[in-house]
């Protein structure tokens, strides 16, 4: 399995797919456990993650760190990634084109991976796994889905830690939400019958996803199906 991430990894640094792999200084793969139950998904690399090669190492990654930590894991035991793999010129929002040149090297880590449970980080992240929902309403909770090359995957979305810091008052937010990861993985391990029904375990609560009309990810990567909190 560390074989074949190196040999992605690699793919990644030579890669001039679309216009951002002109403007890097170094491609940003991804780091942490290949064996880890957990992966973190951001949007892309800022000013220090391209200067480093390190994903979340700036000012918003020492606030992930905080919130790995409080749950009793280390960045050792979990793994980082982003939706693109390079730094969009004065850290603007990846362009659709840019987004799609680098999917495939994400779909191939978390196949290789096979996380138990991907944390969106962000609205973002969230528009490119469970398009058109909002941040505001999709955080702290979890959620079960068929993904075209994934299979039955389980999302759970949070704010950004870059928003935390901006917006003080979200800080307590993402560290409570945080705090229902490892409830969701006992969930996850236990493979109770509530997934099948529609139990929100993070919340308490009932309630289905579907997704909307105008569904931006009708690409040839991923047809949504239905899918339930749970």
């Amino acid at each position: 399995m560390p074989d074949l991430l190196k040999k992605l990894e690699r793919e990644v640094q030579n890669c001039q797919k679309c216009s951002l792999g002109k403007a890097r200084t170094q491609a940003v793969f991804g780091e942490g456990d290949p064996k880890a139950e957990i992966v973190f998904i951001g949007e892309g690399p800022g000013q220090k993650e391209d200067e480093t090669g390190k994903p979340f190492v700036g000012a918003a990654g020492k606030l992930l760190d905080e919130m790995i930590q409080a749950i009793d894991l280390t960045r050792e035991k979990v793994y980082i990634a982003n939706v693109v793999k390079c730094r969009p010129p004065g850290n603007r929002d990846p362009l659709p084109d840019e987004i799609k040149a680098c999917w495939p090297y994400l779909e191939k880590q978390l196949q290789t991976i096979k996380p138990k449970l991907i944390v969106l980080l962000g609205r973002h992240s969230l528009e490119e796994f469970l398009p058109g929902q909002k941040i505001s309403q999709m955080r702290g909770k979890a959620l079960r889905k068929n993904f075209p090359g994934l299979g039955r995957q389980v999302f759970f979305v949070v704010y950004h830690p870059a928003a935390a810091l901006y917006q003080q008052s979200l800080k307590e937010t993402l560290l409570n939400d945080f705090k229902k990861i490892p409830k969701i993985l006992a969930e996850i391990e236990k493979g109770k019958e509530n997934w099948d029904n529609g139990t929100e375990v993070a919340n308490g609560a009932v309630a289905n996803f579907k997704n909307k009309p105008d569904d931006k990810l009708n690409r040839s990567k991923k047809t949504i199906k239905q899918n339930k909190l749970f």
